[in-house]
């Protein structure tokens, strides 16, 4: 899978659970909700890469890949 396509997968399983708070919500709260579940997103991503680099496989590329999910997931 592209980066790009894991980082707005991850994203969201992060963000669907707030769509049903979403009804009824000012523009500036729908916002925060965006920006929270981002930054959920990247705490997890940076768990993952943590771990690689933790591990054996820090030259397989798997970290490389994860660096790359990250830096899409800062565009969203």
């Amino acid at each position: 899978m592209e980066a790009k396509d894991k980082a707005k997968e991850l994203y969201s399983k992060f963000y669907s659970p707030l769509l049903f708070y979403k009804d009824g919500l000012n523009i500036n709260e729908v916002k925060a909700m965006q920006e929270c579940a981002k930054q959920c997103t990247l705490i997890a991503v940076d768990e993952i890469i943590k771990s690689w680099n933790e591990d054996l496989y820090i030259n397989c590329g798997a970290s490389l890949y994860w660096q790359e999910v990250k830096q899409e997931i800062e565009k969203l």
